[in-house]
């Protein structure tokens, strides 16, 4: 029986969506894309904007008028009755008890067995216990890549944010249990391991931090293995993580939640950082690698925000070169402290800044690229299509194989050196080293 795992969302989300598919699949289910007609959806969301939530719905309905569809993560957490009222399709988990997904396909299994269908099985189903660190993925259906679960919840109540209500406080997975994880990863053969969480800095800050992590995982995994961190909140990143970003193995690619270059509009939503000290970790994540890629999120048109608030966020951008910017336009969100803030900006001023920082995230990615041609990396098979291997480089740029070794296999690790922009594609090409050809 088919069963798709539709996610929404950042990659926290796509990391626990895929261990739900992997444990369908270890009980025989055939794990499809959202094109393929399914007997079971899940629908994994999200509740950090408006659209989010509104793509949702959209998807729940759709998938509910073929099949019976789970929906679950943030946004089930916080508005359950608004999502069982789209279609008697629909059954609801709640944030809480979203790991208990992990158990049920084999719940399903023996209700099939039985004469039950899907929907019933599903509607019969409950489990005990279950913890936010059970997402423990052996096979990965929707990434070429290794994703790792270390930390959930957030300590800070940024003013626009929902998903700290959602996720609840901060909570770190051992570090016993992270390597004893990661080096189960590398023994299966991954070559990239993605750690993520909902603040992945808050991993551990009150003990070593998630440098700390870093030390003890690195010494432990072998030279083969790569680690790609998801995005990293500034207030948290420490002399003891900047240091360890040093290593090889450490992918040259940060994502950092900006939100903006004005210092006043940063404390009006309880930011806990300056621009000074923020462009300061810039400095140094630069330092630790060679032009790494460095992508912001920004949120346009937040409540105060001045004509020389966005242009201080325009100005720093640029100065800043990120390779590339996450531009959300401010969506109020319930039960936060902006919902109904009165010192609103108008919907088409927010809009038209959003549309001009993302012409200058153009201008930025397309120079990037072009600093990339000629200098050496590594990248990581991802797919193949029309004679090609496509890939992902360290530093997170598409790229397309030039020319493969007859052993290549997806999720492969490839040395060599960036060759040309594809006119305005998002990939570059890729020229493996002789030697692995």
């Amino acid at each position: 029986m088919n069963v798709c795992v539709y996610t929404l969302g950042c990659r926290l989300n796509q990391c626990e969506s895929e261990a739900i598919a992997d444990s369908f699949a270890k009980e025989g289910f055939t794990i499809v894309e959202e094109q393929v007609p399914a007997d079971l959806y899940v629908v994994n969301t999200c509740t950090v904007t408006s659209k989010a939530e509104q793509k949702a719905r959209r998807m729940i309905r759709k998938f509910a008028e073929l099949a019976p569809t789970l929906a679950t993560g943030c946004y089930a957490q916080v508005n359950e009755q608004e999502l069982k009222e789209l279609s008697d399709n629909v059954i609801v988990v709640p944030l809480e008890k979203k790991a208990h997904l992990l158990k049920l396909a084999l719940h399903l299994k023996a209700c099939l067995v039985s004469g039950m269908d899907l929907k019933g099985g599903c509607l019969s189903f409950s489990d005990g216990k279950a913890s936010v660190f059970d997402y423990d993925a052996a096979s990965f259906s929707y990434h070429s890549r290794a994703y790792l679960k270390i930390q959930d919840g957030c300590d800070n109540s940024c003013a626009y944010c929902r998903v700290h209500i959602a996720r609840g406080k901060a909570v770190s997975l051992q570090t016993e249990q992270v390597i004893e994880r990661a080096l189960a990863l590398e023994a299966s053969g991954f070559q990239e391991i993605m750690l993520t969480g909902v603040n992945l800095t808050m991993y551990d800050h009150q003990g070593e931090g998630l440098g700390g992590l870093l030390e003890k995982l690195l010494a432990k995994l072998s030279s083969s293995v790569r680690i790609r961190l998801s995005s990293m909140e500034p207030d948290h990143i420490d002399d003891r993580l900047l240091d360890v970003l040093t290593d090889r193995r450490m992918q040259p690619h940060f994502h950092i939640p900006v939100q903006s270059g004005s210092d006043h509009i940063l404390k009006h939503v309880d930011r806990h950082y300056t621009i000074s000290e923020l462009s300061v970790i810039l400095d140094r994540l630069r330092k630790a690698k060679n032009d790494p890629f460095l992508a912001a999120d920004i949120i346009t048109g937040l409540p105060g925000e001045r004509e020389e608030d966005f242009a201080a966020t325009r100005q720093f951008v640029i100065d800043q070169q990120f390779s590339f910017l996450h531009v959300f336009p401010f969506s109020p969100r319930p039960d936060t402290v902006l919902y109904k803030a009165k010192d609103r900006v108008t919907e088409s001023l927010r809009d038209e800044r959003a549309l001009e920082l993302r012409t200058i995230s153009e201008q930025l990615h397309d120079a990037y690229r072009k600093r990339q041609v000629g200098k050496r990396t590594e990248v990581i098979l991802q797919n193949r299509k029309g004679g090609y291997w496509y890939a992902l480089s360290g530093n997170y740029l598409d790229v397309r194989v030039l020319s493969s070794p007859a052993f290549a296999r997806e999720g492969m690790l490839l040395g060599g050196t960036f060759g040309q922009v594809i006119g305005k594609q998002t990939w570059m090409e890729f020229i493996p080293d002789a030697t692995t050809l």
